[in-house]
């Protein structure tokens, strides 16, 4: 479940920015309508009897009046013939550093000192008899 919280949240904020939650709500309430009629119908009758105009449900009704609603408050779209909005994008200069060439100190030797001398061998060790 917590891989699927990400992917849930992102597409339930894509529903609400689209606009989509009306269409969300109709699917909605179309299946809800279906079940209801297909208990007691056959499937096409309940089919029919679901996309209906005439016989919208509770939550058809309420989709419906935000609809209207959202459509009175859409902004107005300005008739043809009017003088064109001109937007002006004013580009500043862009500064880019460039690097630094700075030579890095010197630091300390943090190697421990090494001997050159041979490697002690061993003595030989005796064959088995």
């Amino acid at each position: 479940m917590a891989r699927r919280l990400p992917a849930i949240s992102l597409l339930i904020a894509w529903l609400c920015a689209s606009g989509a939650t009306l269409d969300v709500a109709q699917v909605f309430a179309w299946a809800r309508m279906f079940t209801g009629y297909a208990k007691t119908e056959s499937v096409a009758a309940a089919v029919r009897d679901t996309f209906d105009p005439g016989r919208p449900c509770a939550i058809c009704r309420a989709v419906s009046r935000a609809r209207e609603a959202a459509g009175q408050r859409a902004p107005a779209v300005p008739p043809t013939g009017t003088d064109k909005m001109v937007l002006i994008c004013e580009r500043s200069n862009v500064f880019v550093a460039g690097p630094e060439k700075r030579a890095w100190p010197d630091s300390p030797r943090s190697c421990a000192v090494t001997h050159s001398g041979d490697v002690p061998v061993p003595p030989p060790r005796a064959l088995p008899v």
